[in-house]
């Protein structure tokens, strides 16, 4: 006789959900007992879900929202803790998971279809560099963010890639050497985030900034995501320079004859999404 244990092992729920608003995707974090921290799990169920959605054409735009009073915490500090009895006392480990954790805020900058954030609470360290790697953000009034990492002897430096892309050097510094939490208001003002709303709202509201978006044509907004970021770290004259050959290759796409055309006829466009 095969003994049977006395009750089954919980069944533990998905760190990541996924739901559909219409041609808008839905990533939801998941670990509301752990604030959303970004574990190894996390991370990996991440990046493949950003991995499949740049593959699904049903897909236009993507938000990502989080269950629980957290956003994100950022990094999963006791699975992190959990390596220092490694041989190497976790230098392996830690390695790989920033570098698994850079992989997937970079998939999100280069997915083809835009990406909204929904904060509906704390953003923390890497959960602050989740919402900075987002195209758009949307957060509620009771939202704050921060990269406290030099409170525990940890400069935030891979959130710093990120957070000093979005808002000024001061304000970047600042968050990073004080590690004092900002007001969503405050984020709007520095430019972190997009829209400060109602606390309940923020869900609703960034799937219909997303849908809005959702409505141009895929293969625009796919080019212009694209020409965004890139030229972004050219000077000026190379920048124009590359501006203009995008320009010149969009101008005799199929979208943009049939988008100018229902200009000037003043009718509304039929995408054709090439």
């Amino acid at each position: 006789m095969t003994a049977q244990p006395a009750r089954a092992a919980a069944v533990e729920p998905p760190v990541l959900l996924r739901d559909n608003a219409g041609s808008v995707a839905v990533l939801t974090l998941n670990r509301p007992a752990a604030r959303n921290s970004l574990s190894e799990a996390l991370i990996a169920e991440l990046h493949a879900a950003l991995g499949e959605l740049g593959d699904d054409a049903g897909v236009r735009a993507v938000v990502i929202a989080a269950n629980g009073s957290a956003f994100s915490a950022g990094h999963d500090m006791k699975e992190l803790t959990a390596r220092r009895a490694d041989p190497d006392r976790g230098r392996g480990y830690f390695a790989q998971i920033m570098n698994a954790c850079s992989a997937m805020m970079q998939a999100i900058v280069q997915l083809p279809k835009p990406v909204v954030a929904a904060v509906q609470g704390t953003a923390t360290a890497a959960g602050c560099q989740l919402v900075a790697s987002c195209d758009l953000a949307v957060a509620s009034e009771a939202a704050s963010f921060a990269t406290p990492g030099v409170d525990i002897g940890l400069f935030c430096s891979t959130p710093m890639v990120a957070l000093s892309r979005n808002i000024a050097r001061k304000h970047a510094m600042e968050m990073l050497l004080t590690g004092e939490p900002v007001s969503a208001a405050a984020a709007r003002e520095r430019g972190l985030v997009n829209r400060v709303v109602a606390a309940g709202s923020e869900r609703d509201v960034a799937i219909a900034l997303a849908q809005q978006i959702a409505g141009k044509s895929a293969y625009t907004v796919k080019i212009g995501k694209a020409a965004f970021y890139r030229q972004a770290e050219m000077n000026l004259a190379d920048a124009y320079r590359y501006a203009a050959e995008v320009m010149t290759e969009n101008m005799m796409a199929r979208d943009a004859e049939e988008g100018i055309g229902a200009f000037i006829d003043k009718r509304a466009p039929t995408w054709q999404d090439k």
